[in-house]
């Protein structure tokens, strides 16, 4: 018999694990743990609920108050929710990356937005996000900062998703693949492997242009990936690699996806398959890997699945060539035509 959760905020987690068996038909087995499966849609639904029941159980946060935060995205949503689920107020601090579906969940859950325009010379949007939320902190009584990017509820509330991942699969699991922002998920998942002395290796998918692992920062469209500040909870030695992908890579990894699995995933689930394909020579015939998809498309229709977008944003005929060997896109001149899915 199938439980019956007691409410909304109890259905988060035992999200799917899906084999990837069209897209590789070799003798490596690939899974995808769909985490766009979550309520409100997204991995950050985990985080978003522990930091917030934390808070409340610790007397941080009363019924009443209001919860401040930093997002490209997801953890807004899921913090949107989780608020006002519990009968509290959420101000949520964006830049321009925001998604157009993103703002209108937001404005539907009852979240206040508040947009910063432009990015600082150090730490980039994440650095203007961050600054106007200590201003918001000086200003609004009764708040309080969620704080993903320290709160050690981030990281703990992905224990779960390992040992779900653990169980699915009988503890047979030789590589997961992990996108990288916070970097709650990748040392959550990091913790778990350590304390049950897993052999488990975490391959770390940063973005080209975020300063995680190093490198100079530089400007990225895709939301919710990489970051331009360092994260506070990155133990890179736990890290066993680190592939980088660029934004285009995400749309390439994207579009195979839906093509070759009818899955539709958002912009760091792409860079993820991306990076896969690229790194998948490296593994051994038989090993077994799971790629950590950390939400669904839907947000994604009007950027990463927009032909128009695509073509604004970059050039088109890099993009034709890049993709003119892979069978997933060559209709791909077909597809920017017909500006729509």
């Amino acid at each position: 018999m199938n439980r019956i959760a007691s409410h909304i905020m109890d259905s988060i987690g035992n999200t799917p694990l899906i084999r990837l068996n069209r897209m590789f038909e070799d003798t490596r087995l690939v899974y995808a743990k769909m985490e766009g499966f979550n309520p409100a849609g997204s991995m950050k639904d985990r985080s978003a609920s522990r930091i917030v029941c934390e808070l409340m159980r610790e007397g941080k946060l009363q019924k009443g108050g209001t919860v401040i935060e930093s997002s490209s995205g997801n953890m807004a949503v899921g913090l949107a929710q989780a608020c006002l689920f519990h009968g509290l107020n959420l101000k949520v601090v964006v830049d321009p990356n925001l998604n157009p579906h993103t703002k209108k969940l937001l404005e539907v859950y009852g979240a206040e937005i508040i947009v910063v325009h432009q990015p600082n010379s150090e730490g980039g949007f994440l650095g203007a996000r961050l600054n106007k939320v200590k201003e918001l902190l000086y200003s609004v009584p009764n708040s309080v900062w969620s704080n993903q990017y320290r709160n050690p509820n981030n990281p703990k509330a992905y224990h779960q998703t390992m040992r779900e991942i653990m169980q699915q699969l009988n503890k047979q699991v030789d590589y997961i693949f992990i996108a990288t922002s916070t970097c709650g998920s990748l040392m959550g998942c990091s913790d778990y492997i350590k304390k049950h002395k897993l052999d488990t290796k975490l391959v770390a998918v940063d973005a080209i242009g975020s300063v995680l692992f190093g490198g100079p920062t530089k400007l990225r469209k895709i939301p919710g990936h990489g970051a331009g500040m360092p994260s506070q909870f990155l133990i890179p030695d736990r890290v066993y690699d680190v592939m980088h992908v660029a934004d285009i890579d995400c749309i390439k990894g994207c579009m195979k996806l839906l093509k070759e699995e009818a899955i539709l995933a958002g912009g760091s689930s792409g860079g993820v398959v991306s990076a896969y394909l690229r790194y998948q020579y490296k593994l051994p015939e038989n090993s077994v890997s799971v790629l950590l998809f950390p939400d669904k498309g839907e947000r994604y229709l009007d950027t990463v699945y927009n032909p128009k977008w695509i073509r604004e944003n970059f050039i088109s005929d890099q993009i034709s060539s890049e993709f003119q060997n892979e069978r997933v896109l060559k209709n791909y001149n077909q597809f920017i035509e017909h500006e729509s899915l």
